[in-house]
């Protein structure tokens, strides 16, 4: 059983730990924009929420969820607690034409640090590469991830709590590209049948 977590954990670490490409580089220096239903303001604290169809954007960071709460500290920065059934995020990686997506019951979005944490049945996904856990944080500017479970069971839908669930797809070897399926090979006719008249 020890050497099964041993595995498990040398697996996790492998796929949690800090990519060599970091996240769309330029998204942090792009303005946050905000669409939603209905918003309300309070400029003395500096909290906006927007309810119904949200979606915030970033550079290449999406963001959608049923609600969005937004606090603004005194040097503008912003951070942001999301609501849904589920809600997601999606973001480019640098340099590659690949995106990270994630999905929760919340997302919490903090500008600051560039990190997203997710909340409630979170799956996170990078390429083919996946992750469930009932909590899952990520790092876009070392793109670092962390999975936590809460259980004996896998967490999936419907099941709030659970341990957590690795897919982790082998990478092609360098110089090779990914097999082709074998061809069909065809078969003759063993009789060609009579044309038919038009």
């Amino acid at each position: 059983m020890k050497n099964r977590n041993s595995i498990l954990i040398c697996l996790l670490s492998v796929l949690l730990a800090p990519a060599t490409v970091l996240a769309e580089l330029a998204d942090r220096d792009k303005p946050i924009n905000l669409e939603a239903d209905t918003v309300t303001v309070d400029d003395a604290t500096k909290v906006s929420t927007y309810m119904g169809n949200v979606q915030l954007t970033q550079g290449t960071l999406l963001i959608r969820a049923d609600k969005l709460v937004v606090t603004e500290d005194a040097t503008g920065l912003q951070h942001g607690t999301a609501y849904g059934n589920p809600a997601s995020f999606r973001q480019k990686r640098e340099g590659l034409d690949e995106y990270v997506e994630g999905y929760g019951q919340r997302i919490e979005y903090d500008g600051k640090n560039d990190k997203v944490e997710l909340f409630t049945q979170a799956r996170m996904k990078r390429g083919q590469d996946e992750v469930r856990g009932n909590y899952i944080s990520y790092d876009a500017k070392t793109e670092f991830f962390q999975a936590l479970g809460g259980g004996k069971e896998v967490a999936s839908p419907g099941r709030e709590k659970g341990r957590v669930h690795a897919v982790i797809q082998p990478k092609p070897k360098p110089g090779k590209s990914p097999a082709a399926p074998a061809p069909v090979p065809l078969k003759g006719a063993e009789s060609i049948a009579q044309p038919r008249a038009e």
